[in-house]
C-alpha cells in the first residue's frame, strides 16, 4: 500500500509540475524557439522536480527504500503520467494515440523519452543504500 502511495504522491508532483511548465514550453517558447528547443529549456526544470519528487516522496509515505519497492514506485508513477498524458493530448490537444506515439520519433520525443525513463529510475537512484 505503501508503494502504491508513493507511486501516486510522486507522479501527482511531476503531473503538476508539467502542468506548470507545459503551457509555457507550447504557448511561449515552442513558438518563437521551436519544439526541440522549448523542450531543452524545460528538461532541467524537470529533471530538478523529479530528483527532488524522488528524493522526498518515498520519505513522507514512509517507504522503505528498497529497490523493489522503488523501482515498483517509480514504475506506477510512470503508468500513471503516461495515461495522463494520453489524456491530455486527446482532450486538450486533439491528438489520437497514434499520434502521441509518433511523437516519441521525433528529436523532442526522444528527449521527452529520455525523462521519462530517468523519471521511472529515479526513485530507485535517488534512494539507494548499502545493503
Amino acid at each position: 500500500m505503501k508503494t502504491a502511495a508513493a507511486a501516486a504522491l510522486y507522479f501527482l508532483t511531476l503531473f503538476g509540475v508539467g502542468c506548470l511548465l507545459g503551457p509555457i514550453r507550447v504557448l511561449l517558447i515552442e513558438p518563437r524557439f521551436g519544439p526541440v528547443a522549448a523542450v531543452l529549456c524545460e528538461a532541467p526544470f524537470l529533471l530538478t522536480a523529479i530528483v527532488m519528487a524522488a528524493r522526498w516522496t518515498p520519505r513522507v509515505v514512509h517507504l522503505t527504500p528498497r529497490f523493489g519497492s522503488m523501482l515498483l514506485a517509480g514504475l506506477g508513477a510512470l503508468v500513471l503520467l503516461q495515461a495522463c498524458d494520453f489524456a491530455v493530448g486527446k482532450f486538450l490537444r486533439g491528438l489520437n494515440a497514434q499520434d502521441q506515439i509518433a511523437r516519441f520519433a521525433t528529436t523532442e520525443g526522444l528527449i521527452y523519452a529520455a525523462l521519462l525513463v530517468v523519471f521511472a529510475l529515479m526513485p530507485v537512484i535517488a534512494n539507494r543504500t548499502a545493503e
